[in-house]
C-alpha cells in the first residue's frame, strides 16, 4: 500500500463501527461535568508558541522535545496544542471570563499533538477530555474536581482504579525543598541521565519524574516535598484529604507525583489503572494557582484535570465494559422503479422528521440486493415500494427480526405502524421482566 493511503505514524482513524464508543464516553463526560456546573469551551487547535513555552515550561520534555512547532506564512511561530490548559487560560483572559462570576467552570474534549514514540495508549495525535476551574482557592475545590473525575470514571463503567495524590507546595516552600533536593541530587550528578543533568539547575523536581531506571532509583531515596510544606500548604493538603474522606473516596499518597508540566502548585493527583501496562495513568491533574497571572491575567487560583480518551478506551475494553449500543437503522425502504424511488425519498423524509433513522437505496440495486443491504445495516423494519404499492396506496411493513408483517396505508400509516411496532416491543420487554420477577418470587 502506498504512503498516501496510510495514516501518518502515531495517528489513528476512528472507524464508523467504533465511533459510537467515543460518542458514548464523550457524552457521558460532558453530561456528568454539567451536573457539577461545568460548561463546554472550544478553543483553536494551534496557538502562538509562547502560550506553551510560558506556561508549560521550557525545561519540560513537552517543550524541549515533543511540540509540533512551525512558522506560518507571516513568520510567526505557531504550535499545535500539546495540552489544553494553556489555551483555555489564554481564552479566559482574552475574553474577560476572569471578570465574570467566580468560579468559572469550563470543560473540553478534543485532539492534542506531541511528537513522541508511538506505543499502546500513547499516540502523536491523541484526544483528551478535561476541566478547568478558575477562581476557587479552597481545598473543597480540589476535592470537587477529584470527585468529578471519579464520578466520570464510574459513570463510564471503569473499575479497579486507584487515586494517588500529593502536594508539591507553593513557590515559597518549594525554594527550601529545591535546595535540599539539589544538594541530594548533586551527590549523584554523575549517575543521572543527560536530560536530568540539564534539569538539575533549572527544575530539579523534574528528575523525580524521569523514566530512566537509574534516575528512578536515585529519586526513590530523594527528600520528600511533603516534609517541606509551609503551614498554608500543609493545611490546604490536610483539607483536601478531609474532603475526600467525607466524599468516601479512597486515596493513597504518592510523593513522586510531580506532573509533567511546570505550572502545577499544591495538589496534584492521578487515577491509575493496573489493566493497561506501563501507560497506566488515565487521568491527571491538580492546582496551578500562578498560571493565569503568569500569562498576563490577574492572580487567580485555578485547577483542573485531563483524561486521555485512547487510554480510557483501552481500559474499558480490557475490562469488557458494555458500551451503549449504536442506534441501528429503524426502517429501510426498498424501491422498484423511478416513481417508487421518489415515493421512498418522501417516506424517508417523513420518518426522519419523526426522529427515526430511515434509509433507502441510492445505488440502483435490484430488490434482492436491497434486502441483503437492509440485513447488513441491521434495519429493524423494511418496506418494499413498487408500482402495485403506489397504485393501492399501501405496503407491507416487515419486522426484520421476527418476520411479522403488517399492511399499512401510505404515507401516514407507515409512521404510525413503526411507532406501534416499537410500543408493542417495549410492552413485550416489560411483560418479560414482570414474568421474570414473578418467577423469582415464586422460587423464593
Amino acid at each position: 500500500m502506498s504512503e498516501i493511503n496510510k495514516a501518518i505514524r502515531g495517528t489513528g482513524d476512528v472507524l464508523p463501527d467504533q465511533s459510537y464508543k467515543w460518542q458514548f464516553i464523550e457524552n457521558k463526560m460532558i453530561e456528568t461535568a454539567r451536573l457539577f456546573g461545568f460548561k463546554e469551551i472550544r478553543i483553536p487547535v494551534f496557538e502562538h508558541t509562547e502560550v506553551f513555552t510560558r506556561s508549560v515550561g521550557d525545561t519540560t520534555d513537552v517543550v524541549q522535545k515533543e511540540m509540533y512547532t512551525f512558522e506560518d506564512k507571516s513568520g510567526r511561530s505557531i504550535t499545535l496544542r500539546p495540552e489544553f490548559t494553556a489555551g483555555v487560560v489564554r481564552s479566559v483572559i482574552e475574553h474577560g471570563l476572569v471578570n465574570c462570576a467566580l468560579p468559572v467552570k469550563t470543560c473540553y474534549v478534543g485532539a492534542c499533538y506531541r511528537y513522541e514514540k508511538p506505543q499502546a495508549g500513547r499516540l502523536r495525535e491523541f484526544h483528551q477530555f478535561g476541566v478547568e476551574c478558575f477562581g476557587a482557592s479552597k481545598p473543597t475545590a480540589d476535592a470537587e474536581i477529584i470527585t468529578l473525575a471519579n464520578t466520570i470514571l464510574e459513570n463510564i463503567g471503569i473499575k479497579n482504579l486507584s487515586l494517588e495524590i500529593n502536594s508539591i507546595g507553593c513557590p515559597e516552600c518549594r525554594k527550601v525543598y529545591h535546595a535540599a533536593l539539589k544538594e541530594y541530587l548533586n551527590s549523584h550528578s554523575e549517575e543521572l541521565c543527560d536530560t536530568c543533568k540539564g534539569r538539575l539547575e533549572r527544575n530539579p523536581m523534574r528528575v523525580l519524574d524521569c523514566k530512566s531506571p537509574i534516575c528512578s532509583k536515585i529519586a526513590s531515596a530523594a527528600p520528600v516535598m511533603l516534609d517541606y510544606l509551609c503551614n498554608d500548604c500543609k493545611e490546604h493538603f490536610d483539607g483536601v484529604k478531609a474532603h475526600l474522606s467525607a466524599a468516601d473516596i479512597d486515596y493513597k499518597i504518592n510523593t513522586h507525583i510531580v506532573r509533567g508540566l511546570d505550572y502545577y502548585t499544591r495538589t496534584v493527583f492521578e487515577f491509575v489503572s493496573g489493566d493497561i501496562g506501563a501507560q497506566s495513568t488515565v487521568c491527571g491533574g491538580g492546582r496551578y494557582d500562578g498560571l493565569v497571572g503568569q500569562m498576563g491575567g490577574p492572580q487567580l487560583p485555578s485547577l483542573g484535570f485531563a483524561m486521555g480518551l485512547e487510554r480510557l478506551l483501552m481500559v474499558m475494553e480490557s475490562q469488557n465494559v458494555e458500551f451503549k449500543p449504536e442506534q441501528p437503522c429503524d426502517v429501510f425502504i426498498a424501491s422498484m422503479g423511478e416513481k417508487a424511488e421518489i415515493e421512498a425519498t418522501k417516506l424517508c423524509c417523513m420518518l426522519r422528521d419523526e426522529g427515526f433513522c430511515a434509509v433507502t437505496d441510492i445505488t440502483s440495486r435490484g430488490l434482492k440486493a436491497q434486502m441483503k443491504y437492509a440485513n447488513k445495516i441491521g434495519a429493524t423494519f423494511s418496506a418494499v415500494i413498487g408500482d402495485n404499492e403506489l397504485m393501492h396506496g399501501s405496503c407491507n411493513l416487515k419486522n426484520m427480526e421476527t418476520g411479522e408483517e403488517r399492511q399499512v396505508t401510505l404515507p401516514d400509516g407507515l409512521v404510525e405502524a413503526v411507532y406501534d411496532f416499537q410500543i408493542n416491543s417495549v410492552f413485550e420487554d416489560l411483560s418479560d421482566s414482570v414474568e421474570g420477577i414473578e418467577t423469582l418470587f415464586q422460587n423464593k
